[in-house]
């Protein structure tokens, strides 16, 4: 999935040389979407230790610390109103969050993915004007692909949790267009991290803390710099550099990554029809991205519109982040 914490980031482009940023841009958005795949792969490889919701909760835990160390948000004013929609964005990512893991622990990586990438997709396709609804049905076709329910086997759970993570994501997304600039950048990510580590202890209990040692410690910070620290500021780099539509599409080509890093890194082959799946989701994806992409609000980013450099984040190109926040998954 996403890092969730893209969706609430509005960029100002940088006076750069326009020769060779594009190119550099997308090993940028590349870099940044395996990062986020290789640390839910080894997310997995802890939840015999810790559970699904366990391992959730310790990234949810680290990334909450380090981007305090580095926003310092009791230096930030907020208005009540943008504490608010940062507390809901917390929330909406630790839903993310944990759903995710709770799926990866019952379904392939790739399959995870792509069903949790229809929480964006769904937004992008609802907001969406003329063709661009008509990708829904695309997308329909590869859910059938990926859950297969004439064979049966599809963990039902897993699929339930992965639907539970998009909507988590569509929400984000939503809260995240609704506050535009209010809560933009390290700052809201300063207030919705923490809420969302706060909103996982209450849902994981303080008895995981019992079964911590240094080691897995250790491994919670590793796996918090590889999703969402290290991503999310290779995005922010990546968004100084592309376009809005390039940037989403690029974005869309996630659960491509997911599959593949699920076969190298978890030896999790996929099934003709959920290999099928996930090509027609990515294809839903990158057709409502280029086809239905929300006009910028008055006010609202300041990045530039297709023909310039830099974007307004995956928000207007109804991609929406992880996260960060994304996304933190």
């Amino acid at each position: 999935m996403s890092t969730g914490v893209m969706n609430s980031v509005s960029t100002t482009p940088m006076p750069v040389p326009v020769k060779h940023t594009a190119g550099a841009g997308t090993i940028m958005a590349f870099a940044a979407m395996c990062c986020v795949q290789l640390g839910l792969a080894a997310s997995v490889g802890l939840t015999g230790r810790l559970g699904a919701e366990g391992v959730g909760w310790l990234r949810l835990a680290w990334a909450a610390i380090i981007i305090v160390a580095i926003a310092r948000p009791w230096k930030i004013r907020f208005s009540r109103a943008a504490l608010g929609m940062c507390a809901l964005l917390g929330v909406a990512t630790a839903g993310m969050t944990l759903c995710f893991m709770l799926a990866v622990e019952r379904i392939p990586l790739g399959t995870a993915s792509a069903l949790e990438f229809l929480g964006p997709l769904s937004i992008a396709v609802i907001q969406g004007r003329g063709t661009a609804r008509w990708w829904a049905l695309v997308a329909a076709a590869g859910v059938l692909g990926l859950t297969e329910p004439w064979h049966g086997a599809t963990d039902p759970t897993g699929v339930f949790f992965a639907l539970g993570a998009a909507a988590c994501w569509a929400g984000y997304v939503l809260l995240t267009q609704r506050a535009g600039d209010a809560v933009s950048g390290l700052s809201a990510l300063a207030i919705s991290l923490p809420v969302a580590a706060i909103a996982a202890t209450f849902v994981v209990g303080p008895g995981i803390v019992g079964r911590l040692d240094w080691q897995l410690v250790l491994i919670g910070f590793a796996l918090a710099l590889l999703l969402p620290v290290i991503p999310f500021s290779l995005e922010l780099l990546a968004l100084r550099r592309l376009t809005t539509a390039a940037f989403g599409t690029l974005m869309c080509l996630e659960p491509a990554i997911a599959l593949t890093v699920g076969l190298t890194v978890l030896g999790q082959m996929p099934r003709p029809a959920a290999l099928a799946g996930i090509v027609l989701v990515i294809a839903a994806g990158i057709g409502a991205t280029r086809t239905g992409r929300r006009p910028p609000a008055a006010g609202v980013g300041n990045g530039q519109d297709d023909s310039g450099q830099g974007g307004t984040g995956k928000g207007d190109s109804g991609q929406g982040q992880r996260e960060i926040v994304g996304t933190t998954a």
